[in-house]
């Protein structure tokens, strides 16, 4: 590998080539000495991750200025594959994923792109990024050299590479490098085929001129399985590693170069059932400064996690299957509501140190001090002016619901098509209904006087499924924690069970992650057949309107608690103000309302309590809420999503019951730990 090769873009190349900006612009790696170089200087960079995919359009701008603002000249940003082709063949790159506007954004603001397009991406996003409807080929092995995978593979980056080209820093545009693939090293497949692969179309796409990199984490098998000659191998690692060994096994698999951390976790994600992750501010800053001393370019991950609305939140599956949370905070510098915190403000005081030049620090043998005491590194000042604030919040209080109906009553409206028959259960993936819930429908097929157990033997439901008899609600099944429950009824009763998909696997080797009832049930000595399986188009109906435009369907509040997969409705009037609020679906004895102070009795509510299900506002699902497992016991609600001037519709489902009375509380903060 030659030695400080400066890549120079000339004027009329750029002309040619259609460029942002014109000028002569490179980007490269100086490996006599050890370092990034940006328009033939010594560059480092100090970057933080953001998701536009997590955090409303609306909110982009405000929060790159506050990323800017702490003193980042970069930002590091994946691209989901399966947001931006929902639909095989369809590619949307428009609102909320509107790439391109994004990066015009980040490149206004005055900051530089790390791109990683995946296709894994990993991010505790659903499936890593894949699309699901990869697995309408029942044999396909994910993540290699596999011929269908490759062919999707291919496919999809014909289309995102070229609408990346132009934004190249080297052609006028802001992304400094672009990763290949993502924590390869970690997959149990370790193709190199497939990684050649991924090189060749990165090459053709963006040019022999573009610094390509890997990323792995910090142990010698992930470092092998995920590097590749001809791709910058870089590390990620966290506040509990020494961070003179772990550049110290970069070294051993790029031996010159720059030092970079891509992950430096700042914080970490919650399953559903943790206890809320935190990391403290102080080892953060305190390994951030001894990483910038050494020469080191970092990213931090996450710098803002933002929101897995929908049904975007992956899994995890190691001894059991574990649901990533709605809620993507991680604890980072910027909150999931973009707020500022005391880790932002302990960072923007180490970035200050490092832009005032200080000489670096003599570790080990990662001394890139070449040229004179201060490297003679690019950096521009922080800046000086304060940063922006926090969004403003609202408690809007109390707000009673009514209940809509419960799922069985409701299938001519969420599956105006009617079912599909089947004498086995079909999985989402085969009836293309990749995301949300279906409902499988059967038969008794004999009189059950005693209880009798109906049981998943294989462990086949993904993820929960909530079971009835002739609508009476009778308990539920959970993938890994409860696979049987007793039932009785007669022969030819009606039997419901509606699945719920919980998100797949995002990390490791089970990411083929079918949903729904992936395996027979069998009812005491009978296996159940016969299916009708009705694909339920909520989030379409609810979108549309639905269920406030058949007001006449509402019950009035009822005074009789209920069990099972029920809807509710609820109007939140306007009162001029359209600001961020979190809403609070759980008990409560005692909550802050703005200023006030208000002291709710559980006995004049009657118990007010939700359980677990999905809300929408305004036709936007906000994503999954389970207070009574925890640690989530709020739902961010952006204040772009709500009107200031008309009645702002909400909608519950609520899966497993619901008592008399119900109601429900928007507050002005969040709660991220509990349950209380």
């Amino acid at each position: 590998m030659a030695a400080g090769v400066l890549l120079y873009v000339t004027v009329a190349s750029l002309a040619a080539s259609g460029s942002l900006v014109c000028g002569m612009r490179s980007f490269s790696i100086d490996y006599k000495n050890n370092c990034f170089l940006k328009d033939g200087k010594p560059f480092q960079y100090i970057s933080g991750s953001i998701h536009y995919s997590r955090i409303p359009r609306d909110y982009w701008k405000d929060r790159l200025l506050k990323m800017y603002m702490t003193g980042l000249n970069a930002i590091q940003v994946y691209v989901p594959w399966n947001f931006h082709e929902t639909a095989e063949g369809v590619p949307n790159f428009t609102g909320g994923r509107d790439l391109e506007y994004f990066l015009h954004l980040a490149n206004q603001t005055g900051l530089l792109v790390i791109l990683r397009p995946g296709p894994y991406i990993c991010a505790e996003w659903e499936m890593g990024g894949l699309p699901a409807w990869l697995l309408q080929k029942p044999n396909i092995i994910l993540r290699t050299a596999d011929t269908d995978y490759i062919q999707a593979v291919s496919n999809w980056l014909t289309v995102l590479l070229p609408r990346m080209k132009p934004w190249l820093y080297i052609n006028g545009g802001n992304i400094i490098s672009v990763q290949v693939e993502n924590e390869y090293g970690s997959y149990f497949a370790c193709d190199y085929n497939y990684m050649r692969h991924l090189r060749t179309l990165f090459r053709w796409f963006l040019g022999e001129e573009t610094v390509l990199f890997t990323t792995d984490g910090n142990t010698d098998r992930e470092m092998t399985c995920g590097t590749l000659e001809g791709l910058y191998a870089t590390i990620d690692f966290g506040t509990e590693n020494n961070v003179t060994d772990a550049f110290g096994r970069q070294r051993r698999f790029e031996p010159s170069g720059p030092l970079v951390n891509s992950e430096f976790y700042t914080g970490w994600l919650d399953h559903w059932g943790d206890q809320h992750a935190v990391v403290d501010s102080r080892k953060v800053s305190r390994v951030l400064d001894e990483m910038l001393a050494m020469g080191a370019s970092v990213n931090m991950y996450m710098f803002e996690g933002g929101t897995n609305f929908g049904y975007w939140n992956g899994a995890d599956h190691d001894t059991r299957f574990r649901s990533v949370v709605t809620s993507y905070d991680y604890d980072a510098p910027l909150s999931e509501a973009g707020d500022p915190t005391e880790k932002l403000f302990a960072i923007r005081d180490v970035i200050k140190q490092v832009r005032h030049c200080r000489p670096l620090r003599h570790i080990g043998d990662f001394n890139t001090q070449t040229h004179d005491p201060c490297f003679s590194l690019q950096f521009r000042d922080v800046p000086s002016g304060p940063m922006p604030p926090a969004t403003p919040k609202f408690a809007y209080g109390l707000l009673q619901m009514k209940r809509v109906g419960n799922i069985s009553s409701l299938l001519d409206t969420l599956c105006p098509a009617g079912p599909l028959e089947s004498q086995y259960p079909l999985t989402f993936e085969k009836v293309k209904q990749y995301y949300g819930y279906m409902l499988y429908r059967t038969t008794l097929p004999r009189d059950l006087s005693w209880p009798t157990p109906l049981l998943s033997p294989l462990n086949g439901v993904h993820d929960r499924a909530y079971v009835s008899i002739n609508g009476v609600f009778q308990g539920l099944l959970e993938r890994d924690n409860a696979l049987v429950i007793n039932i009785t009824g007669h022969q030819g009763d009606t039997v419901d069970i509606l699945v719920e998909n919980m998100g797949r696997v995002n990390f490791g080797s089970k990411i083929n992650d079918y949903k729904g009832l992936v395996s027979s049930l069998i009812l005491g000595k009978d296996i159940l057949t016969d299916w009708k399986i009705y694909p339920l188009n909520i989030d379409g109906v609810i979108s549309e309107g639905w269920p406030q435009s058949d007001s006449h369907q509402f019950d009035h509040p009822h005074n009789q608690p209920t069990e099972g997969p029920v809807f509710y409705t609820g109007t939140l009037k306007p009162n001029g103000i359209a600001w961020d609020t979190f809403l609070k679906l759980n008990g409560w004895t005692k909550v802050v309302l703005s200023k006030a102070i208000y002291l709710i009795e559980m006995s004049v509510l009657k118990i007010s309590l939700f359980y677990q299900g999905q809300v929408w506002i305004n036709g936007i699902n906000l994503g999954r809420y389970w207070p009574s497992r925890g640690p989530q016991q709020t739902l961010y609600v952006p204040g772009p999503l709500l009107s200031a001037t008309k009645p702002n519709n909400i909608t519950v489902l609520e899966l497993e019951g619901a008592p008399a009375h119900l109601w429900v509380l928007f507050i002005d903060r969040p709660l991220l730990s509990g349950p209380d």
